[in-house]
């Protein structure tokens, strides 16, 4: 992607269900756990390097023991130092000590049989430690100690707290992380209360009612309690001190998780291939979660799932698929593929079908594989065009001429390659943009000046500002009549609430595309109209609210929007004609059908959190501030 964007988090869960000695003695080590959380995490390393944390429970372990062990870093490179941090303290152990299980399990903190780890992008730019999950509720009752770690953004923070307020909490921040981990911790202090009078009422000592209530905590009960009045995408882990633990996820599955469990081990990850890879399995082993349901783990090994809060319409986030999720997913690979495909009648359409005189490539590096879906489409289009040639020859024709027609082809070459050490220090604006400019080195060669046009596909165009500053000027280096940008995504007009870091209306170029396009038509009052509309919302529920930021767009088609966004991403002297190209809609669902989550495309928001946030967010921009809407 040109534009760098971050965004959802990764979660990696690991309940081991054999004791340590069975992982010892089947496959070498005790260490097995830690070994697998360190693969998960590392194949998941691109959904987060502002923080990590990695946090383990022990079972059964004598009072006066730790049995928690936690350890968070935001280190510049946080999955290293975190298992650097673990691991050393077993590298100078004896061969006996390291392969002793009981002695491990004894002497040696992280070697536990529940294991969570989390990566971590900040979205709100708080990067200290203090914002690395997992987060950690403390009791000296093992049951009311609680380790959190979710992928989620809430839209509603400001409810939630309010909530814990009433509940005669004083929660020391205002963000979806406490309030979240304190709603739950609340409802599992209540379940204690509630067990331990019922206990103590039958006449039980305190220390048997300690295991009561270990075994019989109603996790399902506390996370329905916990979830009421959350609106939000969300994937979150929690392990509970005694050994219970769950996994959860939002109604409408915005966020993603998957899971695999045998009788030897229980795996959640975000994504599909980091456990397929860990744990060497196939595609179809790999389940996922279904949304507003939680998968319970109880400290028995006992794996059940429950639906916490019914399930809504699935709206699966389609960034996971165009861009976030790595491409080593067999669907994503091939959806990706597919949106590069799709897009092809516009390219043509764009290069009156000149492909002789065009050269295409891609911007790199993850729309490396939507750019063979391109390459598949064009030698599509290129077969019929083939055979056509061919019929309209007659017996006598000359085989130079069959070769000719034969030999046509795609021209597709590496053009850019991005210089990822290229700094460009601090300097003067002017300065600044030409050291900017050479962040991507060109093939030079590649092109025939003034002759050919030039196809670059993106994964997406969010604000187009790295295009103007830096690919479009090298690109014209190369002296191509006509560049072409393609997003294998559609116009991004809406702001992400749910967990991707774009917040703010004024940051996405097709939103300002349509504000200057309201300017140049003497539309401005519709500017000030839906402004009015929305001020006039603010005291609303969030579930009464619209989105009538929708009216901004509305005057123009999506073309006419594309043509403005090329007009104010392409930079004062160059000679190149430039052109935007996005995917439609329509041909995003159809690569993508089951991961229909568009609201960032299309407005449409799957919870009544979003209109509230798109609605603030508009507020925003007309009162000029530069702030999040949630």
């Amino acid at each position: 992607m040109s534009d760098s964007i971050k965004h959802e988090c990764g979660l990696a869960f690991i309940r081991l269900l054999k004791p340590l000695s069975y992982y010892q003695e089947k496959y070498g080590t005790s260490l097995y756990g830690l070994n697998k959380l360190y693969l998960l995490m590392e194949k998941q390393h691109n959904r987060g390097q502002d923080g990590v944390g990695v946090a383990t429970v022990k079972f059964d372990v004598a009072p006066g023991k730790r049995y928690i062990s936690r350890y968070r870093t935001n280190a510049k490179q946080p999955i290293q130092d975190t298992f650097d941090y673990i691991m050393n303290r077993f590298k100078d152990l004896e061969p006996e000590q390291l392969n002793d299980p009981v002695w491990l399990k004894e002497n040696q903190a992280f070697t536990g049989e529940l294991l969570l780890g989390h990566l971590r992008y900040g979205t709100y730019g708080r990067n200290s430690i203090e914002y690395c999950h997992p987060f950690l509720r403390q009791n000296n009752w093992a049951t009311r100690n609680l380790v959190l770690a979710g992928n989620f953004n809430m839209t509603n923070v400001d409810e939630l707290f309010d909530l814990l307020v009433r509940l005669g909490q004083h929660p020391k921040e205002k963000v979806d992380t406490v309030t979240v981990l304190e709603k739950i911790g609340h409802f599992l202090d209540k379940e204690n209360e509630k067990l331990f009078r019922r206990y103590k009422d039958h006449g039980y000592s305190n220390e048997e009612i300690t295991d009561l209530i270990s075994k019989n905590l109603n996790i399902k009960k506390i996370l329905r309690k916990s979830a009421e009045g959350w609106d939000g995408g969300y994937a979150m882990a929690g392990l509970i001190g005694n050994g219970d633990a769950f996994v959860m996820r939002d109604p409408n599955s915005i966020r993603p998780a998957y899971y695999y469990h045998d009788d030897e081990v229980v795996v959640v990850a975000s994504e599909r291939p980091a456990i397929q890879t860990a744990f060497n399995l196939p595609f179809e082993d790999i389940k996922e979660l279904e949304g507003g349901s939680a998968m319970l783990v109880k400290k028995s090994g006992k794996i059940s799932f429950e639906q916490i809060k019914p399930k809504g319409e699935t709206r699966s986030c389609s960034f996971e698929r165009i861009y976030f999720s790595r491409g080593s997913d067999f669907e994503i690979y091939n959806e990706r593929r597919e949106l590069g495909n799709l897009v092809v009648p516009k390219i043509l359409e764009a290069i009156d079908k000149d492909l002789r005189n065009t050269v295409f490539s891609y911007i790199p590096n993850t729309a490396e594989v939507s750019f063979f879906g391109m390459i598949k489409g064009l030698h599509g289009y290129l077969n019929e065009v083939k055979k056509n040639k061919l019929r309209k020859l007659d017996d006598l024709a000359d085989d130079q001429v069959v070769e000719d027609i034969l030999s046509i082809r795609p021209r597709a070459h590496k053009i850019a390659i991005k210089d990822a050490k290229m700094r460009t220090f601090i300097t003067q604006d002017e300065g600044r943009d030409d050291l900017v400019a050479h962040v991507y080195d060109i093939t030079y060669g590649t092109v025939r000046p003034g002759i050919d046009n030039l196809v670059m596909i993106d994964d997406s165009i969010v604000r187009g500002t790295t295009l103007k500053q830096s690919i479009l000027r090298m690109l014209d280096r190369l002296g191509p009549k006509k560049i072409v940008v393609v997003s294998s995504a559609p116009q991004i007009r809406y702001p992400d609430c749910y967990g991707i870091d774009m917040a703010k209306l004024g940051d996405f170029v097709a939103f300002r595309a349509a504000i200057e396009l309201l300017h140049d038509n003497n539309q401005e009052d519709l500017i000030e109209s839906v402004y009015d509309k929305c001020m006039a919302q603010l005291d609303l529920p969030k579930e009464d609210m619209v989105n009538y930021v929708k009216e901004i767009y509305a005057p123009f088609t999506p073309e006419q929007i594309s043509d403005k966004i090329a007009e104010i991403i392409t930079p004062k002297n160059i000679t190149a004609k430039v052109e935007i190209i996005y995917q439609n809609i329509s041909n995003l669902h159809k690569a993508c059908p089951k991961n229909l989550g568009d609201w960032y495309f299309t407005g449409n928001y799957p919870t009544p959190g979003g209109n509230k946030v798109v609605n603030q967010s508009f507020i925003n921009f007309v009162q000029g501030k530069n702030v999040r809407a949630y």
